[in-house]
């Protein structure tokens, strides 16, 4: 029988074999529509900065005045002393961002679906989740112990079903607002109904709308007018924020409850209080500066045209991310290393990420791309990637 070793080594040989195995770049640069790797300096079609907040000037001014001030380190979790003036700061001002009640910041968007899902949920709940739903979501209603029931991808007929055949007491729907390998924006006007008509709570993954959709990037619930009670609004802060963590928002009430009983908030050391000051830099930037989102709005326009008039065959989607589904891994592969070697890097996406057989290029746009970068992208995709 084969040691621990050893079956750990023929599963990453399996993983090779099946062109599955990940590698890690490792750039010279900060972020930015160009970045520098192997002394090569490429159009970075790679990341989730959208705005290209994550070396603006405003926010890393903002780290250093609140480095200054407070430290580098939180030193304990918030319910203990790690919650400072800054945190309580960011966390009034998200929930004025997105309009809501009251917002709790949590040391990453992964924690803090985890935490959402098990504070609302146990054992005698039944969670609905889209089957294209992040891990962070997955992971959450797993480890919450609810039933878990998934419905088929953005469909509110396939879940209202779902929904009226459960006896739960507590019920949860959980979806990614836009969705992070296809760039689609959940029907949530539709989910928030359902949610109403059989008392459920809808916990909403907004990581790769905030800043991209609605009013001044207010996400996607502002942009599809949704409020209620019921909503819980999950939004990261290192994606098109520039920073890291993630806000709750919600009403009093929710927040209060995830204060008291989510363990990966109870449980983890406070974000520094510098990551608080620059997200909150940041949703000043948006307010003062709609430029920046403006600008990415008008490159997802460019791009889409561009790739249209080529031939290019991209999946349907207005937000920052324009998926190019290729079928199998080795595809993949293959493509993003031919326009690597044009000085384009754009990543290889392959299971178990997404589904066997949807294998893709996932192409993020930010608002620092130029015209050239756009059309020499389009190009560069019409001769190797379809």
């Amino acid at each position: 029988m084969a040691g621990a070793h050893e079956r750990l080594a023929a599963g990453l040989d399996t993983l090779s074999r099946g062109h599955l195995l990940r590698t890690r770049r490792v750039l010279q640069s900060p972020q930015g529509a160009r970045v520098v790797l192997d002394g090569r300096e490429l159009a970075n079609f790679s990341s989730n900065d959208y705005l290209g907040l994550a070396n603006h000037p405003a926010l890393a001014g903002a780290a250093r005045e609140s480095i200054a001030r407070w430290g580098v380190g939180s030193g304990a979790s918030a319910l203990v002393s790690g919650h400072h003036e800054a945190h309580e700061a960011a966390e009034r001002r998200f929930a004025a961002f997105v309009r809501v009640e009251r917002a709790l910041l949590f040391g990453s968007g992964y924690m803090a679906n985890l935490g959402i899902l098990a504070a609302l949920a146990d054992r005698h709940a039944e969670i609905f989740s889209d089957r294209l739903n992040h891990a962070c979501l997955i992971d959450g209603a797993i480890l919450s112990r609810a039933t878990v029931t998934r419905y088929a991808h953005a469909d509110p007929a396939a879940l209202a079903r779902r929904l009226e055949a459960s006896g739960a007491e507590t019920k949860v729907i959980a979806t990614d607002a836009v969705f992070s390998m296809d760039g689609d924006v959940a029907p949530l006007r539709e989910l928030l109904a359902l949610a109403e008509r059989h008392d459920a709570w809808l916990v909403v993954d907004d990581a790769h709308g905030i800043g991209v959709l609605g009013d001044r990037g207010r996400g996607t619930p502002d942009a599809l007018g949704v409020t209620s009670p019921r909503l819980v609004h999950m939004a990261t802060l290192g994606k098109a924020l520039g920073g890291y963590g993630a806000f709750v928002g919600g009403s009093a009430g929710v927040v209060e409850w995830l204060l008291q009983r989510a363990r990966t908030y109870i449980f983890s050391t406070a974000l520094p209080a510098f990551a608080a000051d620059v997200a909150r830099a940041a949703l000043d930037l948006l307010d003062a500066e709609p430029a920046h989102l403006e600008r990415l709005r008008a490159n997802i326009g460019l791009f889409r045209d561009a790739c249209e008039s080529r031939g290019v065959p991209l999946e349907p989607s207005r937000t920052a991310i324009q998926p190019l589904l290729l079928g199998e891994a080795q595809q993949a592969l293959r493509a993003s290393q031919a326009l690597l070697e044009r000085g384009l890097l754009v990543p290889a996406i392959r299971p178990p990420t997404v589904p066997e057989g949807t294998s893709r290029l996932r192409i993020s746009l930010c608002a620092g791309h130029s015209q050239e970068d756009l059309h020499g992208l389009a190009a560069a995709l019409a001769e190797c990637a379809t």
